[in-house]
């Protein structure tokens, strides 16, 4: 979709651009209203600072991740508890560290493997977690871990996390950061 200004589009691409962004706003709102604690803590929001993928901070991969379970629960319509895979989907990858920076206390050149587990302890050191948010937490990186996700949410939450991290490391971010860059210009 040509993401054009308003003006210049037919009517029908006008209606569509506007459910889309009706939508987009409606998963933002579901967002905050089911992890206003993980979006306001001093952590999370440490997160801004870390590169993810590509160019993408690490706050920007798990919102972006956030967003795409929500879309995919609803898309194939499957039945999950939607505040535990959006605050799992948050917290998948709070390591809090930036593992392209060398550190002795963290062996970055093994990151894939191990900071879910990383993730997972400093999530439990903040947040009262069920066990489907430290199933997402702990087994989003498989199949690279061996374990398998066991519930939904956490298969949900995997599939999304490879989408965005494919389209971040390729820089292919239309439809994808490009909605969110928008919205904040609008």
């Amino acid at each position: 979709m040509n993401y054009r200004n308003y003006r210049h589009r037919t009517r029908r691409e006008a209606e569509v651009w506007k459910r889309k962004l009706e939508r987009f706003r409606a998963i933002q709102r579901e967002i905050r209203s089911d992890a206003p604690d993980i979006l306001k803590s001093r952590n999370f929001l440490r997160t801004r600072e870390h590169i993810q993928h590509g160019n993408v901070t690490v706050n920007s991969h798990v919102m972006n991740v956030a967003r795409y379970s929500l879309a995919l629960s609803e898309r194939l319509h499957i039945r999950c508890s939607r505040r535990e895979l959006v605050r799992g989907a948050l917290l998948h990858d709070y390591f809090l560290y930036d593992w392209h920076k060398p550190d002795p206390e963290h062996p970055h050149k093994l990151h894939g493997f191990y900071h879910p587990g990383t993730a997972l302890r400093n999530a439990a050191r903040e947040y009262r977690l069920t066990k489907r948010e430290k199933d997402i937490i702990r087994k989003h990186m498989w199949p690279l871990t061996m374990t398998p996700p066991m519930c939904r949410e956490a298969w949900i939450v995997t599939a999304a996390d490879k989408w965005c991290s494919l389209m971040e490391t390729l820089h292919m971010h239309r439809g994808h950061g490009a909605v969110l860059q928008k919205l904040r210009k609008d």
